[in-house]
């Protein structure tokens, strides 16, 4: 299925293509779980049985994805003016947090199998199985970063790189299995791998997540399309100062400052931001709030 991120999607369409990546992961993953979880103890292998656990992981964080969408597709009403989409947000720190409990439990059970001199035996089976993950597995990362770049959703994105983290150690464990038959200590080591991978990707899904939640700076660029606009839209020289935006999932509010003629109408400044409003809405679909200053003109000394 091919993804565009050039056009902009209804909430509608966002909720059917969050709901058809979520579905999709929960099937394969749980597919992919029963047979590497198979594979592991049949081999007696840590680093496999921890693999198979965060394939599951991916399950359960595609179940958030879901009810995260479902959440935030409800319209605002009187205790959220804004909308509910900060609950997309909110699912992708779920997302962090079971990953970073899974990376936890797995590096100290790899630790003490270390320590214990305990080695895995591997067969052809395995072999095919993680073949199969790391090809799957990369297949569904790379739908669901694109699903997420086009409909702007954190928490696709943040999903599709769970899937990617997931194929980085399936690919690990596979290369495990060629060289463990020669070295005793190789599972233990994967194992350590593989949840040092699952925190990597626990803190880069928590950094940008929380960093929404408590609010972001504009970025520069942003701040620089919304002073082309105004400049293009205004007959005269404004200062538009103290800009500010506050995004609610797809929610996005702003306000700014502009300085007019001490001397222009009130009416006459009313018309001026109303149609600097308009237009902001209709390029960036953000609703936009402006405060009027006066320009008081100095006077020159004599």
């Amino acid at each position: 299925m091919k993804i565009s991120s050039k056009k902009r999607v209804s909430k509608k369409q966002k909720t059917f293509i969050g709901y058809l990546e979520g579905t999709v992961s929960i099937i394969l993953n749980t597919f992919l779980f029963i047979l590497k979880y198979w594979v592991g103890t049949k081999t007696f292998s840590i680093a496999i049985v921890a693999d198979a656990w965060h394939t599951l992981s991916d399950s359960l964080t595609s179940l958030v994805v879901i009810i995260g969408f479902k959440v935030s597709s409800k319209p605002a009403d009187k205790k959220h003016p804004f909308g509910h989409g900060q609950a997309e947000v909110i699912s992708s720190v779920i997302i962090g947090t079971l990953l970073g409990v899974v990376g936890v439990n797995f590096l100290i059970a790899s630790i003490q199998k270390f320590i214990n001199h305990q080695s895995a035996f591997y067969g052809n089976l395995a072999i095919i199985v993680f073949t199969i993950s790391v090809i799957v597995k990369e297949g569904l990362a790379q739908f669901s970063i694109r699903a997420g770049k086009k409909i702007n959703s954190q928490s696709l994105i943040a999903d599709g790189w769970h899937h990617r983290s997931d194929a980085l150690v399936s690919f690990l464990v596979l290369v495990g299995i060629f060289i463990g038959k020669y070295f005793w200590w190789v599972d233990s080591i994967m194992g350590i791998s593989v949840s040092l991978v699952i925190f990597y990707t626990t803190y880069t899904i928590l950094k940008k997540s929380i960093s929404t939640l408590i609010g972001e700076e504009p970025s520069d660029d942003f701040k620089e399309e919304i002073r082309r606009i105004v400049i293009n839209n205004v007959s005269r020289n404004v200062k538009l100062h103290h800009l500010h935006s506050h995004k609610y999932g797809d929610n996005r509010e702003l306000t700014f400052h502009i300085r007019l003629p001490a001397d222009m109408r009130l009416e006459d400044a009313h018309r001026v931001t109303e149609e600097l409003e308009k237009k902001i809405k209709d390029e960036k679909n953000i609703e936009t709030t402006i405060h009027i200053e006066p320009a008081i003109k100095r006077r020159s000394k004599k």
